[in-house]
């Protein structure tokens, strides 16, 4: 589980619990607007007890909160409270907003891994654009981060969310960043990355379709222009949006639909656990259960529940089998073939022009993509 620290004076102790958890800790600290002006005369202690006293103040004892929040307690009394979303929605910003600023939590938990957190510092236009424009810059980093079948499968997917985000002018999120900045109002809150690496669920999605299978969902994901509408967004409360999307298309891939959905809610179940521990209070140090918000998708929400009370075992999940041989031959034949188009290219321009096209750093950056890995 990656950590973003919301205060300085916190750290400490998210470090800690990053290396209870095995995994790297990625500190971005949100902005803190919002946050109290405290005396200048007062010592460290004094400030710290003083927050600590206003963030209880202000936290409702029995909040009321929207109907797409569900509440979870763990066995030390610690209580998580669920927030269901669809990533395309006015309406889940708002959701998320009321819920962190009700129960003003000591952690928040978002569907996003360190792959993905750069959307939390994105303005809307910033991310539109972004969205829209799939260029080769981005598909040789995704062939580059996640071998070249899963990267491709990486951009077809983007280009689902790019339909998507096309179709209603809004930028995926939205509900992530809204938590990231109300995070950020809440003293001695922190913010973690509860997500599965998203190169490990597009490997192991790709591993767990044959050959034809992949041909097909590519297919399927190039050629999708069904209209979509505001309306259609909301209803997805019930399930979210682009989750539904893709489900419609990948509902003939059982084993696909299990790394993409399936295996993500173990994963975050089990993030969401680890978050939903007792914290130590200021003024005795005294261990006090803990007050958690997660913010997923709502497709994951059924998930979450059933998994709560079950034993975890996310190393299972973890694991990336090698390639087949078929994979392999395939990916060279590609890679050929591409190599041979660019030998090609060179040849037709001339000696110069071609050693110039050779020079350019585009060009340079996709012969290391092709070039083939070590024996």
């Amino acid at each position: 589980m990656t950590s973003i620290c919301s205060l300085s004076h916190t750290a400490p102790r998210a470090a800690s619990m990053d290396q209870e958890n095995n995994s790297e800790d990625d500190s971005v600290g949100p902005s803190g607007d919002g946050m109290p002006c405290l005396p200048p005369d007062l010592s460290d202690g004094e400030a710290m007890e003083l927050l600590w006293q206003l963030r209880a103040q202000r936290r409702q004892s029995s909040p009321e909160l929207p109907e797409t929040v569900s509440c979870l307690t763990a066995p030390d009394g610690s209580i998580l409270y669920l927030v269901g979303t669809a990533h395309f929605s006015d309406s889940s910003k708002k959701d998320v907003a009321t819920t962190i600023r009700a129960v003003q939590p000591d952690v928040v938990v978002v569907e996003l891994c360190q792959y993905r957190v750069s959307m939390l510092k994105m303005d809307e236009n910033t991310l539109l654009k972004e969205a829209k424009d799939i260029n080769l810059d981005k598909v040789q980093q995704a062939i580059k981060q996640n071998g070249l079948m899963s990267g491709l499968m990486q951009i077809l997917l983007l280009k689902v969310s790019a339909h998507i985000t096309e179709q209603l002018g809004m930028a995926p999120g939205g509900e992530f960043r809204e938590a990231f900045k109300e995070a950020g109002r809440v003293p001695f809150c922190k913010f973690h990355l509860g997500d599965r690496p998203i190169p490990v669920t597009f490997k192991r999605a790709i591993a767990a379709l044959s050959l034809w299978q992949k041909a097909r969902l590519a297919w399927g994901l190039c050629f999708l222009s069904d209209p979509i509408s505001k309306e259609d967004v909301e209803k997805c409360k019930q399930k979210d949006l682009l989750e539904q999307t893709m489900s419609e298309m990948i509902g003939e891939f059982p084993a696909l639909h299990k790394t993409i959905v399936a295996e993500r809610d173990i994963y975050l179940t089990h993030t969401l656990r680890q978050a939903t521990r007792c914290v130590e209070s200021p003024p005795n140090a005294q261990k006090v259960p803990a007050v958690v918000v997660g913010v997923v998708g709502m497709g994951h929400v059924p998930g979450i529940e059933r998994n709560w009370d079950k034993q975890l075992n996310i190393n299972e999940i973890m694991s990336v089998a090698p390639p087949s041989r078929v994979g392999w031959v395939l990916c060279a034949v590609i890679k050929g073939v591409m190599m041979g188009m660019l030998g090609y290219a060179c040849y037709r321009a001339g000696g110069s022009l071609g050693r110039a096209l050779l020079s350019l750093p585009p060009v340079r950056s996709l012969l290391e993509t092709l070039r083939p890995l070590p024996a």
